[in-house]
């Protein structure tokens, strides 16, 4: 019954949970009876089953309980089948989300060797523009995975693309996550490349993807700043975040010298 299986998976974090904790007692008993499960179920016939696995999964890697083993031979294995070109319209766009969600919590090097070719690949997908806009929601996320290099090489030349998609979702989606994508690139390709595409996005046919791009101005224009001096900073969380001085901290009042000196800075970034 799907209901015992969906049930089963919910269980199976805090049982993963308790085998780490006794591990000299159950040293294998995850990676031999549990994964098998979760690897299983993502690939179950009932929806509510694959998304009880997919939380599962999701739980364990956040909890760092997934053997790196078994992430590169077993989950991404059968996370590119599920999303191949002749998948299922469902399972791919479930394991694109997936695949999305998994970048951040696992390694630079498995991201991008194993996931990387796969999610450009999606990006482009012409069948379902489902899949383009989970890429194009999730971009900055992949970006910050792989880094700069990658980034300028490889996710690039897809942002553009999704930035001038026929659908507006997806221009807006591009929009709203450009701070993200513009703080993984050198100030050149930030300034060269990310500057014109900007502009092209706050001139858009759309007003929502102008709204979005206005919206996005002021953190996009954040990226430009030196953050030794300006103070600026990228949270865990993706959000914008400034960093006060040691004048601040130290100094409880506000010296009208000191704000001439931030305005003049501001005007000339």
């Amino acid at each position: 019954e799907p209901t015992v299986r969906t049930e089963l998976m919910e269980q199976i974090p805090p049982i993963a949970i308790f085998l780490q904790e006794s591990r000299p007692n159950f040293p294998t008993a995850f990676f031999e009876y549990l994964m098998p499960i979760v690897v299983r179920y993502l690939t179950d016939v009932n929806n509510q089953v694959r998304k009880a696995g997919q939380e599962a999964l999701l739980i364990l890697l956040e909890q760092d309980l997934v053997a790196q083993s078994d992430i590169e031979n077993k989950v991404c294995p059968i996370l590119l089948d599920l999303s191949a070109p002749d998948s299922d319209d469902e399972y791919k766009v479930e394991a694109v989300n997936i695949i999305c969600k998994m970048a951040s919590m696992l390694s630079r090097t498995t991201v991008e060797h194993m996931l990387l070719p796969r999610f450009c690949e999606l990006c482009s997908d012409g069948k379902l523009f489902q899949v383009r806009k989970i890429c194009a929601a999730n971009f900055g996320d992949i970006c910050n995975a792989v880094g700069q290099e990658a980034t300028e090489r490889l996710l690039i030349p897809k942002f553009f693309e999704l930035c001038s998609d026929s659908v507006w979702g997806m221009r807006k989606a591009c929009a709203e996550c450009f701070m993200a994508v513009s703080y993984t690139t050198s100030p050149e390709v930030r300034r060269s490349k990310l500057s014109p595409l900007f502009i092209s996005l706050i001139s858009d046919t759309c007003r929502w993807v102008r709204q979005a791009a206005f919206q996005s101005l002021g953190p996009f224009i954040s990226t430009f700043a030196n953050p030794s001096s300006a103070g600026l900073y990228i949270r865990e969380d993706g959000t914008l975040s400034i960093r006060p001085s040691p004048q601040d901290v130290n100094s409880s009042s506000c010296q009208p010298s000191s704000n001439v000196t931030l305005l003049s800075s501001s005007a000339n970034a």
